[in-house]
């Protein structure tokens, strides 16, 4: 896992070069760090299963370097975005890019556990970043209230996650993740079946909070939008990804047996349906954009779980492929949806559709990509969010799930409704005295922005470039 190692030893260098206190130094080593990073990453596709350090905790195999790779990524293409960090002398912009790195960390290992206790760092890891970075604006009150929730609600939904390992402990004496499946596969003692599916849901519950899924998505539309925007971004793509992945391995890896007895599937089935009603009716009533986005990431949620309910016994299948490139779709015109909307509200003050009005006449690039990324988000064909939705519907039905499709096309129906908003805004209304200059755009973000809308289109255009690698 040299992913980490780099990652834990470039983010603890980084910290010192906050002591030059120029910031303009630190956006491009942050850029060739994320790149170095997602090089030296790759070097390790179909190396086989590599075990870290004397004992199996951590794993490389290629499941966890394709997640990582999609994980890099996406940080990388969001750093263009963090340049109002660097004109401000007074952010701190090296404890800011500190702690990303660090929660990359977090994130690396939830996607490589091999034992429970490195799942529990991986979220502590990831999460902590987050508290912080959630009420870094300390002068705002929303960021100090979105902080304060963040951290109230992870702490208590990490107790219950905890308290599920012990319980699963307790019934088969193990944290390490082969040696679990096996004993829920073959029980030495039928009298502690009850204290192992208990510990299950338990930690079903637990990673659900993780990724937002109803009804354990309450914090998610108050910290998103209380949360500086650039960090709304990572957290909606990255500690998203993250956990989807680790509760894929999870439920796949250690309790497959468990599926066939009935004891998680239908919980998580509930969660599903739950969650996909929640996201989408949620975010039709909103009125700002930041809030549409918080309660769309909640709706991805429901279909990506889509794909762990249709599993089909194995990491590297249909279910595994369904929810990788899924991720990288989500996450690619995410942050160009959060990209735009933190250039127009650092401009205009305003997060709401009425601050896009007019802004096709003002800056069409910026019309242009986050029409791209509504587009790619409601899942319209010729972009990367229409296949990602069909590889995982195609997953649901081949295992007859055809009730559970029928109910997520009429949900991605209703969410047409809202991501049509932005662009009819940005296209068929005018500007007013608040909204008519135009938002400046420096060359470097605009690259970023054309580079988001090319891949969203490129996977719209050309699946197979990612479809099927795992």
């Amino acid at each position: 896992m040299n992913s980490i190692i780099l990652l834990s030893v470039l983010g603890l260098g980084n910290l010192f070069l906050g002591f030059r206190r120029s910031n303009r130094l630190l956006l491009p080593i942050m850029m060739l760090i994320l790149g170095l990073v997602l090089t030296v990453n790759f070097l390790d596709w179909n190396t086989g299963a590599v075990q870290l350090i004397r004992f199996p905790m951590l794993t490389t195999d290629n499941f966890s370097v394709a997640f990582t790779g999609i994980i890099v990524l996406t940080a990388l293409l969001l750093v263009p975005f963090s340049q109002r960090y660097v004109l401000d002398e007074e952010a701190n912009l090296a404890e800011y890019y500190s702690l990303l790195l660090f929660s990359l960390v977090g994130a690396i290992m939830l996607v490589s556990y091999n034992h429970l206790l490195m799942l529990f760092l991986g979220i502590e890891t990831l999460s902590i970043a987050m508290y912080v970075l959630a009420g870094s604006d300390k002068r705002n009150l929303r960021s100090n209230e979105a902080a304060l929730k963040y951290f109230l609600m992870g702490a208590f939904f990490t107790g219950i996650l905890l308290f599920g390992m012990a319980l699963v402990y307790g019934a088969t004496g193990t944290f390490e993740l082969n040696q679990i499946s096996f004993a829920v596969q073959n029980p030495v003692n039928a009298s502690l079946r009850p204290m192992l599916y208990i510990g299950m849901l338990l930690m079903l519950i637990g990673m659900s909070f993780k990724v937002g899924a109803a009804p354990f998505h309450f914090w998610t539309p108050d910290v998103y939008e209380g949360t500086p925007t650039f960090f709304t971004a990572f957290m909606s793509t990255v500690v998203k990804v993250a956990g989807i992945a680790a509760l894929l391995k999870l439920l796949v890896q250690v309790f497959p047996a468990a599926s066939a007895q009935g004891v998680w599937l239908p919980t998580l089935t509930a969660i599903c349906v739950l969650t996909l009603l929640i996201g989408n009716v949620g975010a039709v009533v909103q009125t700002s954009l930041k809030r549409m986005l918080a309660y769309s990431s909640i709706s991805h949620a429901g279909y990506l779980l889509i794909a762990l309910v249709a599993y089909n016994g194995a990491l590297e299948g249909p279910s595994a492929n369904a929810v990788l490139f899924y991720s990288l779709a989500y996450s690619v015109a995410t942050v160009a949806a959060f990209g735009v909307l933190k250039l127009v509200a650092d401009a205009r003050q305003r997060e709401d559709y009425n601050g896009l009005n007019g802004l096709a006449k003002t800056n069409p690039l910026l019309a242009f990509c986050l029409t791209v990324s509504m587009l790619s988000l409601a899942g319209i064909p010729l972009t990367g969010g229409f296949f990602g939705k069909f590889f995982v519907f195609a997953a649901a039905v081949e295992n007859g799930y055809i009730g559970l499709v029928i109910f997520a096309l009429l949900m991605s129906m209703v969410s047409i409704y809202y991501y049509l908003r932005p662009i009819i805004a940005m296209y068929m209304r005018d500007a007013d005295d608040d909204t008519a200059a135009a938002v400046p755009v420096s060359t470097f973000q605009s690259g970023a922005l054309l580079l988001l809308a090319l891949l969203t289109v490129l996977l719209g255009v050309l699946p197979g470039l990612v479809a099927g690698v795992l």
